[in-house]
């Protein structure tokens, strides 16, 4: 065993590996110690962060100081895992996927996502947001991080992280409704209700692999939309602006077709009836029109990411057929987040509940020890 095998090693958390996990931490930089060499070594005490005891799953901070055991000797004759060889894009790519920026700074990119382009790749899909992320390196070392998705017929703002910090920070974000994203959208027909909520749980619709989603109100997960009516015409078709208070999948779609109002395109959920005649495109009328997130840099120029997309072709075509006028829809205010919606305003409110019922029995307790009045 060589000498500095038999030593103990300590690292420092460093800038970019802000709040990611242990096991991810030794993938990263000590690709040689497997995920069941790591568990052992928590097990037995020998892992440690800041002197404490430590498991893989645990989330580490920057200046944090991990302490690593002596490394074991099969692991360090063991080849190095070979790094991550960069996708080879044709200079076409590159420039299509450098055209796609739409605001970029240290921390991130907002790119504005043509629709039918999908944001990462599945059975069948070869071409991707995900496939050209190579080409948006730019000057950072790293490779950009996707942190949200859009569907593949919607189009619109999307978020990419340019570090690991920055992912964990919008992920953050995105996780505790911090972040506001704001869709325009074409729908069928006129909701009763101009400026209203939609709250129906969401879930996989058997029988579709996953495909598909549909209401379950039994099993179905939360999901929560603010709508507004932007404008209209007559009682053929309204343009709408929605918000989505979660973060199901294809949750606008399937909650706009549950009240009777499906997204013009979108077949999947709408049927025929998704469908206007005349001039009006077939594609799918769904748009990301804005995000707003908290930038990772206290410093960064109004704290905040705050970018708007422009519309495709044939969302920009239809609005002009159908009369509407696009500065309308920016003129609305942006629903700004109760801390009673972030996810530490809700750990807050259970634990306040927990902390009364506490209180309520301990008072219960006292009174049946007290002595009655003779």
């Amino acid at each position: 065993m060589s000498k500095a095998s038999e030593t103990v090693r300590q690292f420092t958390v460093g800038f970019d590996d802000e709040g990611i996990r242990l096991d991810r931490w030794f993938q990263r930089h000590l690709p040689e110690a497997t995920f069941n060499v790591v568990s052992r070594w928590a097990r037995t005490g020998q892992l440690r962060l800041d002197g404490a005891r430590a498991t893989p799953g645990d989330r580490v901070l920057t200046g944090q100081v991990i302490r690593v055991p002596p490394a074991d000797p099969v692991q360090t004759e063991r080849a190095p895992r070979p790094k991550r060889v960069a996708n080879l894009l044709s200079l076409d790519q590159t420039s299509f996927a450098q055209g796609l920026v739409i605001h970029r700074d240290a921390a991130a990119l907002v790119l504005n996502k043509p629709p039918g382009l999908a944001t990462q790749g599945g059975t069948g899909t070869t071409e991707h947001v995900d496939g050209l992320l190579d080409a948006l390196t730019f000057e950072a070392e790293g490779r950009p991080k996707l942190v949200h998705r859009l569907d593949k017929d919607t189009s619109g703002a999307l978020l990419i992280a340019r570090s690991a910090r920055a992912a964990a920070h919008f992920a953050k974000a995105f996780s505790s409704r911090t972040a506001r994203k704001v869709y325009w959208a074409i729908i069928v027909g006129i909701p009763d209700v101009s400026d209203g909520w939609i709250d129906l749980p969401i879930g996989k619709q058997p029988g579709t692999g996953g495909e598909k989603m549909h209401v379950d109100e039994k099993e179905g997960s939360a999901a929560r939309t603010r709508y507004r009516v932007i404008d209209r015409v007559g009682n053929r078709a309204a343009w709408v602006e929605l918000q989505p208070h979660t973060g199901r999948t294809h949750q606008l779609r399937v909650h706009m077709a549950a009240i009777g109002h499906p997204i013009v395109g979108d077949g999947k959920y709408g049927g025929k009836e998704a469908f206007l005649t005349g001039t009006i495109s077939r594609k799918m009328h769904l748009h990301a029109r804005r995000i707003r997130v908290d930038h990772p840099d206290a410093n960064f120029p109004g704290g905040q990411i705050d970018v708007r997309a422009n519309l495709p072709e044939h969302f920009a075509m239809t609005m002009i057929d159908l009369g509407f006028t696009v500065a309308h829809g920016d003129a609305l205010p942006l629903d700004e987040v109760k801390f009673s919606e972030t996810a530490e305003g809700k750990r807050r409110l259970v634990a306040n509940i927990a902390k009364t019922a506490r209180k309520e029995r301990k008072g219960e307790r006292r009174s049946r020890g007290q002595t009655r009045p003779k």
